[in-house]
């Protein structure tokens, strides 16, 4: 109703949101080649040229969405301690990043690569195999943008606004901005991205506690409230919760830079040892991480009660903060998830465009051709995710993208394991991503698609991330098919 929509806020919120706008359609020019925008590696890599300044921002900006703004502190509030596990698994990733990526951005920048299915390509020759990596990334992509919109629906309500046009809008803007600058864009407006989320941040863990009696009120009425909730939620993790917890920080960390929109801010960077300092430097963002997460906690002391989880955050600040403040945190969010939506469409249309259409259908592209075909079809992407989230229920799209955390990670083997040995062949891996992505999508479906399974071993029960099951699987089957058929690697 517009009696019910907070104007100061979404004034403030509407100016940060044409400040980034400007900003989009300004990146054309920031950094511009000769050949800007007219080939692939121009659109959709910014023509490889971000050093470390950049890249920290953009993989950072894309890592970190709006919806983990909102989802972090919804599953902190929803579980308590169990939430925490993104917490160790963005610790873990840092060092994986620091020994596998300059690896992989040398096999890409040396032989003109843009997507991880191009090196697989490279290395394996075999179509089959290209296919398969590029088309996890498309698929497992899709939801992740859509999950983005999740984050602005809700901050977008809790401005007071209805209905689907302020989304849609929004997301034309984006679309528009993305054809006209590519990677740029959102690596420019990152910067202001994450200058605004810092913000936030920092100051809602040092007033929102001081509003509420400080830490140890806080936690104290946190706890109370999840004693008497009941089962497995609590200030501190159950013994049964730390074998999940723990596999879902490792195989989350394994899969996260597998994904087309962090492969290809790494594709960007202008150097190697330009990801080395950013995997030395980015653990910053874990820090901002588990502050964000607290808010979860501070909700209970606020006695914040919510229809939805996913609208804990925006709840916390309408009660807390002045309308202005509001507005700027909603409009930090909303951005947030501008930024990484631009690269997952980026991504998704890169894979499209050099791993389906060049070989497929149109051999002989040219670079030029390339670059128009990747811009269409990221706007065809950004079309899809939003019909996605409107006629789909929140829920299934949450729950395919816990299903495509299980798919993408079924590309590790093929991506990494011939950057430091080549014992595989492209028949193994194959077999191993057919098996681990059938028993993956088994397993969830059959848990109601939870990203957890329970097994027993020797009459005991275990409970561990359903996609680091299935890894073992695809792996398993990949040695066993090697053995047999003997093949390697076509260098």
């Amino acid at each position: 109703m517009p009696d019910q929509v907070n104007w100061t806020a979404l004034g403030v919120f509407i100016f940060f949101f044409v400040l980034v706008t400007v900003l989009g359609f300004g990146a054309s020019r920031w950094q511009s080649a000769r050949q800007q925008g007219s080939h692939l590696e121009e659109w959709g890599l910014g023509g490889r040229n971000f050093g470390a300044w950049i890249t920290w921002f953009l993989v950072g900006g894309d890592f970190y969405t709006a919806y983990t703004v909102i989802a972090v502190p919804a599953l902190v509030y929803a579980v308590g301690a169990y939430g925490f596990f993104a917490l160790p698994y963005t610790i873990l990733v840092y060092p994986i990043v620091y020994l596998i990526m300059p690896r992989l951005w040398h096999a890409a920048q040396k032989a003109g690569h843009v997507t991880a299915a191009d090196v697989v390509f490279g290395r394996y020759r075999s179509r089959p195999l290209e296919f398969a990596i590029a088309l996890t990334g498309v698929v497992a992509t899709m939801p992740y943008i859509a999950l983005q919109l999740v984050g602005m629906e809700v901050v977008i309500k809790a401005l007071g606004l209805t209905g689907e046009l302020p989304l849609a809008a929004a997301f034309v803007i984006l679309a528009l901005y993305t054809y006209a600058a590519g990677l740029r864009a959102p690596a420019l407006i990152a910067f202001v991205k994450d200058l605004m989320i810092y913000i936030v941040v920092l100051v809602a863990v040092v007033l929102v506690p001081a509003k509420l009696g400080g830490y140890g009120h806080v936690f104290s009425a946190a706890g109370e409230a999840f004693a008497a909730k009941g089962g497995a939620t609590g200030l501190t993790l159950k013994p049964a919760q730390i074998l999940p917890f723990a596999t879902l920080a490792l195989g989350s960390a394994m899969a996260a830079f597998m994904y087309p929109h962090t492969l290809t801010g790494i594709f960007a960077a202008n150097s190697a040892d330009t990801i080395r300092k950013n995997a030395v430097f980015l653990p910053a963002y874990t820090i901002l991480l588990g502050l964000i997460a607290l808010l979860g906690f501070m909700a209970y002391a606020a006695h914040i009660t919510v229809a939805s989880n996913n609208d804990v955050v925006p709840a916390l600040f309408n009660a807390l903060f002045p309308s202005w403040f509001s507005g700027f945190a909603f409009a930090a969010i909303a951005i947030g998830a501008l930024v990484p939506a631009a690269v997952m469409s980026i991504g998704a249309a890169n894979l499209f465009t050099r791993n389906f259409w060049k070989p497929y259908v149109d051999p002989a592209v040219t670079p030029e051709g390339e670059a128009k075909v990747a811009k269409l079809v990221s706007l065809v992407v950004k079309v899809g995710a939003l019909v996605f989230i409107l006629f789909l229920p929140t829920k299934f799209a949450l729950d395919l993208q816990l299903l495509g955390g299980v798919w993408i990670l079924q590309t590790f083997p093929s991506v990494v394991f011939g950057l430091f040995f080549g014992w595989f062949g492209a028949r193994a891996l194959l077999g191993g991503w057919a098996v681990g992505i059938v028993a993956g999508s088994v397993l969830a479906f059959s848990d109601g698609i939870k990203p957890v399974h329970t097994f027993m071993l020797g009459g005991d029960s275990y409970t561990a991330y359903t996609g680091l099951l299935a890894l073992v699987l695809n792996i398993a089957v990949a040695v066993i098919i090697q053995l047999i058929a003997g093949e390697k690697r076509k260098d």
